[in-house]
């Protein structure tokens, strides 16, 4: 692969590192796509490296479920809270672009939370508290996948640079 080809890939990878943070492409399928370009270009031993690339980016996509999962299941954020929150994230995401997807998940888990604590006094502040809580791991799952993405670009460019 050419100096352009090199280029190209390395703008798909950033543009997938943007949209890890950015709801609107898909980050990391974009690092592994473009990674999967650069190695069937080349060939030998830029598969060993793409391997390196998609074990990281897996890890990442492991991790960035589970552990913020596990997390708000430990502080009561039950699944229906969560799956109203997505859904609304989604319809969100829809209505107001880029700013939706956020909004209406913070949106959904708040009245998730406020309808399953009606029998709570102070309900109103319990389900804020949650929604602080699925926030800061919305964040973590970002964190993590986006980590993750970056450690990934940096194997690639790794390759990249030793097989010139």
């Amino acid at each position: 692969m050419g100096d352009a080809g090199l280029v190209v890939v390395a703008l798909v990878m950033a543009v997938g590192l943007v949209g890890i943070v950015v709801p609107v492409l898909p980050g990391t399928v974009l690092v592994g796509l473009s990674a999967l370009v650069w190695a069937v270009a080349e060939g030998g031993a830029a598969w060993a490296w793409f391997a390196g690339v998609a074990v990281l980016l897996a890890a990442g996509q492991v991790s960035m479920y589970l552990l913020p999962g596990r997390r708000m299941t430990r502080a009561g954020i039950g699944k229906r809270t969560l799956l109203l929150g997505a859904v609304l994230g989604v319809v969100g995401f829809f209505v107001v672009p880029v700013l939706g997807l956020p909004l209406g998940f913070v949106l959904g888990v708040f009245l998730g939370e406020l309808a399953a604590a009606s029998e709570v006094p102070d309900r109103a502040r319990r389900a804020w508290r949650s929604t602080v809580v699925a926030l800061k791991n919305v964040g973590l799952s970002v964190a993590l996948e986006g980590s993750a993405a970056l450690l990934a670009t940096g194997v690639w460019v790794a390759g990249a640079l030793s097989l010139r």
